[in-house]
């Protein structure tokens, strides 16, 4: 497996495996964040794509290249959060302003930050695997990522989720 640094270098140099390899190394997780931001799948596919795109206009100006995975990470963030303001009702001088809830959107945010950072204390191969599931790919796609047979992605998919609802209770009680 080729570094990061190294993969940018041979990217630029028009290498399609090292594309390649920067999508399945770094493709899921990005899913991830696009989804984890509330984007459908449409939108997150935007994201992610969006992302992609960004790298190649920059991939002579990234900074440390060895750290490409946070700034992809970083940059479909930035790309969510811009689709998402696109999808913020636009209120008319006619509509109150009790409608939207404030505490209500934060609390929401909370809730999903919350969820990710507990998904983050997962073992393998439970944290990839729901990131999978997640971003609304099949059990074959999921089996196919991960290596598994895909009749046991759903047996696997309930005991880590079954791990993660223990974590979750564990946390409220602890509040």
């Amino acid at each position: 497996m080729r570094d990061p640094a190294e993969l940018l270098a041979a990217a630029d140099d028009g290498d399609r495996s090292a594309w390649d390899e920067l999508e399945s190394r770094f493709g899921p997780r990005m899913w991830a964040v696009a989804r984890a931001c509330g984007l459908s799948p449409a939108d997150a596919a935007d994201a992610v794509q969006g992302t992609w795109l960004r790298l190649l206009q920059n991939l002579r100006s990234i900074r440390d290249p060895a750290a490409v995975g946070g700034w992809l990470m970083t940059t479909v963030r930035r790309e969510a959060l811009l689709l998402r303001r696109k999808e913020l009702p636009v209120i008319s001088s006619t509509e109150a302003v009790s409608e939207l809830d404030p505490a209500a959107v934060v609390l929401e945010a909370d809730d999903r930050h919350l969820l990710w950072k507990t998904v983050s204390t997962l073992n393998e191969p439970c944290r990839t695997l729901l990131q999978l599931v997640a971003i609304d790919l099949g059990n074959q796609q999921v089996a196919s990522r991960m290596g598994m047979p895909a009749g046991s992605v759903g047996p696997t998919k309930a005991r880590c989720l079954e791990k993660l609802r223990t974590l979750i209770s564990l946390q409220e009680t602890a509040q």
